[in-house]
C-alpha cells in the first residue's frame, strides 16, 4: 500500500504512522483483552443496583474495551511520525466505479450477505439460553437509543478501526499477500466476538469488508457495511412479530428460502467482481 494519500478523517490521522506487523497485531489483541477486563468494571453496578438498565452498562463498557489498544496505537504512531511515512487509514479510491455506485453496491452486498448468513443456523449448534438472553439485552431490551448507539455506532467505529484500519492495513502495508491479509483480518474479527454463533457470520462478512477495503482503502465503506448489518439486526429484533423467529426459514417456505439464499450469494459474487475493477493503491 502506498504510504501517502488524501487527508482523511482527523480521528484516523492519529494512527496513520503506525502500521502493525503480525507481532504487533498480537500486542493489539493483548491490549484489547485488557480492555475487555476493564470493561467489566461497570458491571459492578449491576450488583450495587440490580435494576439498572443493561443497555447503560453496554453503552459505558463498549468503548472502554478499545481504549487501551487505541492509546497504544496512538502513542506508537506519534513515536513513528518523524521516521515512518504515513499510511492513511481511510482513502476514497473509488475509480472507475464512482463513490455513489460503491455505496449502493456495498449496501446491496451487505443486505444480501446478511440474509445468506442466516443459513449458518443450520450447521451451528443451538445457542444456549444465556447467549439468547445476552443478545436480547443489547438489542430488544432496555433503552433503544442506547442500544442503537452501542450496536450501530460504537461497533462499526471501534471494530472497523481495529480489524480493517489497523490489522488489515498493517498486513497489506507490510506486503502480506492480500488474500491472506483479508482472511487473517476476518479471522481476527471473528475471534473478538468470542462465540461461534457470531463468529462464523462475522468471518464471512469480514471477508467482504476486507476485500472492499483492500480495493478501495475506504474505512467509511466498511463502517457502512458494519452499520447496515448491525442496524438491520437491531431493527428486526424489535419487531414483535419476528421476536420468536429463529431463522428466516421459519416464515419463508423452504424451497423459496434456499433459492433466495443462493440468489443472495450470487449477487454478492457479482458485486465483488465489480469491485475487482477498482485497482488497489500500491
Amino acid at each position: 500500500m502506498k504510504r501517502s494519500g488524501k487527508r482523511n478523517f482527523k480521528f484516523f490521522e492519529n494512527f496513520s504512522h503506525y502500521v502493525p506487523g503480525v507481532a504487533d497485531i498480537f500486542i493489539l489483541l493483548a491490549f484489547l483483552l485488557l480492555g475487555v477486563l476493564l470493561a467489566q468494571i461497570p458491571s459492578v453496578l449491576v450488583m450495587l443496583w440490580p435494576d439498572i438498565d443493561m443497555s447503560i452498562i453496554m453503552f459505558v463498557s463498549y468503548p472502554i474495551m478499545f481504549i487501551p489498544a487505541m492509546i497504544y496505537a496512538s502513542l506508537k504512531s506519534k513515536g513513528n511520525c518523524f521516521d515512518e511515512a504515513s499510511v492513511p487509514m481511510d482513502r476514497s479510491n473509488f475509480s472507475p466505479i464512482g463513490g455513489v455506485w460503491c455505496v449502493l453496491l456495498t449496501l446491496i452486498a451487505t443486505l444480501s450477505l446478511s440474509f445468506a448468513c442466516d443459513a449458518f443456523g443450520f450447521v451451528l449448534p443451538e445457542p444456549p439460553q444465556w447467549f439468547k438472553t445476552a443478545m436480547e439485552s443489547i438489542t430488544s431490551d432496555g433503552n433503544i437509543l442506547l442500544n442503537f448507539i452501542s450496536v450501530s455506532i460504537f461497533a462499526p467505529l471501534f471494530e472497523e478501526w481495529l480489524c480493517r484500519g489497523m490489522v488489515l492495513r498493517g498486513l497489506l502495508a507490510n506486503r502480506v499477500k492480500p488474500v491472506w491479509a483479508i482472511v487473517f483480518s476476518a479471522l481476527f474479527f471473528a475471534f473478538i466476538h468470542l462465540n461461534p454463533w457470531q463468529a462464523l457470520p462475522a468471518f464471512t462478512i469480514g471477508c467482504l469488508m476486507g476485500y472492499i477495503y483492500y480495493r478501495t482503502g475506504s474505512l467509511k465503506l466498511t463502517m457502512l457495511i458494519h452499520f447496515t448489518n448491525n442496524t438491520v439486526s437491531l431493527a428486526l429484533s424489535n419487531v414483535d412479530a419476528l421476536k420468536e423467529m429463529e431463522s428466516w426459514c421459519d416464515i419463508i417456505p423452504a424451497p423459496l428460502y434456499w433459492v433466495l439464499v443462493a440468489a443472495c450469494v450470487m449477487l454478492v459474487v457479482l458485486i465483488t467482481r465489480k469491485f475487482g475493477k477498482v485497482s488497489p493503491v500500491e
